[in-house]
């Protein structure tokens, strides 16, 4: 459990880190006189780190189900 929750944290700060420079290039974008690249950059950085972190999040979820089911006997639903 406590390797899932290491892996939880990286993911946690990994997203948060991304999120704010996506926030930091969309404001300063949006708020900037004139047409600025920096607008779309930061939603799609925004939209990257979301991905990162859901992505994250399944694979700990997965990888949790499938030790659960390793621990349960292969035969137990095919009973006859």
């Amino acid at each position: 459990m406590s390797k899932h929750r290491t892996m939880l944290k990286a993911i946690r700060y990994c997203g948060i880190s991304i999120l704010s420079i996506g926030i930091i290039l969309f404001t300063i974008g949006f708020l900037e006189s004139g047409s600025s690249i920096l607008t779309p950059i930061g939603i799609g950085t925004v939209m990257g780190a979301i991905f990162i972190f859901l992505m994250g999040v399944f694979f700990v979820a997965t990888e949790e189900t499938l030790e659960k089911s390793e621990k349960t006997p292969r035969g137990f639903l095919f009973k006859r």
